[in-house]
């Protein structure tokens, strides 16, 4: 699965639909659009302090409103707008349904968990044992 590590989301383009979509972005609205439009299997965000009636992480329940997995580095781990502190430092603040599925945990370091995320593939509906009756 591939990586797209991103300062801003805005940078995502077509082609990156399914990836892990890593940026230095605010997790708000506006930046969720942008993934919205792109697919990507998880986006990871900035909760930027979370903000006023939590608007930094706003956009975590619109993606799992259409089904995408997203998360948020805390601001005080990780640089806003520096995708690269989102991986190398960052610290899982926010995570929505669609992202707890996919194993992401709150309060522990992104990089292992999106390594770990990277290195494996969905199973494809024909890799699936089937099951036998008794």
């Amino acid at each position: 699965m591939a990586l797209r590590v991103v300062d801003s989301i805005t940078e995502l383009q077509p082609a990156d639909a399914g990836c892990v979509a890593l940026s230095g972005s605010h997790g708000g609205l506006s930046s969720a659009r942008y993934a919205l439009a792109v697919r990507p299997l998880l986006s990871v965000f900035n909760d930027a302090g979370v903000g006023k009636d939590g608007a930094g992480v706003a956009g975590l329940a619109l993606l799992q409103a259409n089904g995408l997995a997203a998360c948020t580095v805390s601001h005080t781990s990780a640089c806003i707008g520096q995708a690269a502190s989102t991986l190398d430092e960052g610290v899982v603040s926010h995570a929505n349904p669609a992202a707890v599925a996919l194993g992401l945990l709150v309060g522990r370091s992104l990089r292992p968990q999106v390594e770990s995320l990277t290195a494996s593939e969905p199973p494809r509906p024909t890799d699936r044992p089937m099951r036998q009756s008794p």
